[in-house]
């Protein structure tokens, strides 16, 4: 996924999510929002979240997964592996600029 497709997915989740009702987007979810949550809150400059946005941190975070992960797939299938490995992550961390923040995080 480059860049452009990354945001336009973000785009189309955050109408997605301006668009349902709490209980239909909290379903979609796959990570716990409280846990989000109480993460937001071990930042000293934020004093309050509203469920909004812990909803939309937690729906950008899948899409962020998701994209990584894509990607990390895509160096398994050139190694024709079966198995998404580390070094698949690596991989896709090194080759994507967007990504370039994430380097060393794995150490």
């Amino acid at each position: 996924m480059t860049g452009t497709e990354t945001e336009n997915s973000l785009d189309a989740a955050s109408e997605e999510v301006l668009a349902d009702g709490n209980e239909e987007r909290e379903s979609e979810l796959r990570l716990p929002l409280a846990r989000i949550k109480r993460i937001m809150k071990a930042d000293p400059d934020l004093n309050l979240a509203s469920q909004d946005a812990v909803f939309l941190v937690a729906k950008a975070t899948e899409l962020f997964i998701e994209s990584l992960v894509q990607e990390a797939y895509q160096y398994t299938c050139q190694s024709r592996k079966k198995t998404v490995s580390r070094r698949d992550v690596d991989n896709s961390i090194e080759a994507i600029e967007a990504l370039a923040f994430l380097d060393g995080a794995m150490d």
